[in-house]
């Protein structure tokens, strides 16, 4: 199987430059193979988790069991690279919505405002009309845990930026065995466009 291409990007604008270790870059470690002892790449896992989407429905860990999926940070109210970000989304959410084994995971970074009530408003507003893709929300802490400690974007209240939170530009791309393979530029057409073909990849493996 020809292995996947993946494009790293950083941004230093709206708090994007991204933390280490950068998602999809493995580590090396030491691993017992047929009694052997071998390097193996390692990819940065996503934990457990427990959410609430726009349908007021429990989101877990568990319902993204063999299935890749895009995960990335947002506000409703975001007056800057939101928009953009889900326009991009949605051309990766058209060619994928048909797909049993894809799903997109938008994480609000504003829960005190983004009730599953506005989200599903958003969602509705975008078009999104199959539950491949997913808007979520829960408890702030556990928000911002999972994003800065696992999927290792910025994402946290910030009354000096526009809206008054920092987050990631960032589409991350997990895999079938929620490992973080890539982290792609979410205001970036052309890097949207490499997002898809990996997947695309990644569906195959």
């Amino acid at each position: 199987m020809k292995r996947a291409r993946f494009i790293i990007l950083a941004w230093a604008a709206f708090g994007c430059t991204p933390e280490r270790p950068i998602p999809g870059e493995p580590t090396t470690v030491l691993k017992m193979v047929d009694g052997k002892r071998t390097q193996v790449a390692q990819y940065p896992k996503v934990p457990a988790f427990s959410f609430v989407n726009h349908k007021n429905q429990k989101v877990t860990h568990k319902d993204m069991d063999g299935e890749i999926y895009v995960a990335d940070f947002f506000f409703t109210t975001c007056p800057t690279i939101c928009p953009i970000k889900k326009s991009n989304m949605l051309k990766v959410y058209e060619r994928f919505k048909d797909s049993p084994d894809v799903r997109i995971l938008s994480h609000t970074i504003d829960p005190g405002h983004d009730t599953p009530e506005v989200l599903g408003q958003y969602a509705k507003d975008l078009g999104v009309k199959t539950d491949n893709w997913q808007f979520v929300t829960g408890e702030r802490e556990k928000i911002y845990e999972i994003g800065q400690k696992h999927y290792m974007v910025s994402a946290g209240v910030d009354p000096d930026q526009p809206g008054g939170f920092i987050h990631s530009g960032a589409f991350i791309l997990v895999n079938k065995d929620k490992h973080v393979r890539g982290m792609y530029d979410g205001t970036s057409e052309l890097s949207t466009a490499q997002l898809i073909r990996d997947m695309r990849n990644l569906v195959k493996e």
